[in-house]
């Protein structure tokens, strides 16, 4: 009788080890969990324009032929045919809009090339709509990024990429696109992959702590990539193996008790 009640502890014991502790699970822990905090947002930086993005430009104007010329980088033109035709000869012109180069241009029908990269996108509506008063009478632009995305992969519920429709998104909104970490996910080791100005960061992330929300990486930039890196437990749920071993490794140490009580 006493054999199986040492079997039964050791077993009970080795399958409770290969859980999740749930002081490892909730976010952000140092956070007071009663009243409530507020605290000045002063780590919002605006979206800055990268080599590879594409903007969509609408110019509209007192003269509204006249602008057309300037709309043709637009799935939005009057004229599809036109945005096809006008992308096979320039390439800079795609079916989504304007293609900053490697040297960090767009061009401009008429105008020529125009330096966008490490603007807002506020700064290059602005410096845009400057250019076309030469061309137009009263200009109005209108300018965005239309290819902002960031890539969750790893312990998460749906790794994939996910196009971001506003210019903002903090890591805790892209992890909820991907349908949150899964319970075996490393919380305080989620790494940041960023590319900028022909740079790359690694940068190393601590969900279980509120100091994330004022880093400078909270708000994430377009083609910024998340890992969540997977926990031990994690690999012993899908790794038989993995399991066999500290099964066996418990069954040989009840042996060795036994033994030594006979």
């Amino acid at each position: 009788m006493k054999q199986i009640l040492y079997l039964t502890i050791v077993v009970v014991l080795f399958f409770s080890s290969c859980g999740v502790p749930y002081k490892q699970v909730p976010y952000f822990q140092d956070l007071k969990d009663s009243g409530n905090v507020q605290e000045q947002i002063t780590n919002m930086a605006p979206l800055k324009i990268q080599k590879d993005d594409i903007l969509a430009i609408t110019v509209s104007s007192l003269n509204p032929e006249a602008s057309a010329i300037f709309n043709m980088g637009n799935t939005t033109s009057a004229n599809p045919n036109q945005v096809s035709n006008t992308s096979s000869i320039n390439p800079a012109i795609t079916a989504n809009g304007f293609l900053v180069d490697q040297e960090g241009n767009i061009q401009l029908p008429l105008v020529g090339s125009v330096k966008v990269s490490g603007l807002t996108t506020t700064g290059a509506r602005e410096l845009v709509q400057q250019k076309l008063l030469t061309y137009l009478k009263e200009p109005v632009v209108s300018l965005r990024l239309v290819n902002f995305k960031v890539s969750v992969l790893g312990d998460v519920a749906r790794p994939g990429v996910y196009p971001i429709q506003n210019e903002r998104v903090s890591v805790p909104e892209a992890l909820s696109l991907s349908g949150d970490l899964n319970i075996t996910a490393l919380r305080k080791n989620v790494l940041l992959v960023r590319e900028y100005d022909g740079k790359r960061q690694f940068i190393r992330l601590d969900l279980n702590k509120k100091d994330l929300f004022n880093s400078p990486y909270y708000y994430l930039q377009n083609n910024d990539v998340l890992y969540v890196q997977p926990g031990n437990s994690k690999y012993a749920s899908v790794d038989s193996s993995y399991r066999n071993i500290g099964l066996i490794v418990s069954v040989l140490s009840v042996i060795a008790l036994v033994i030594t009580r006979l």
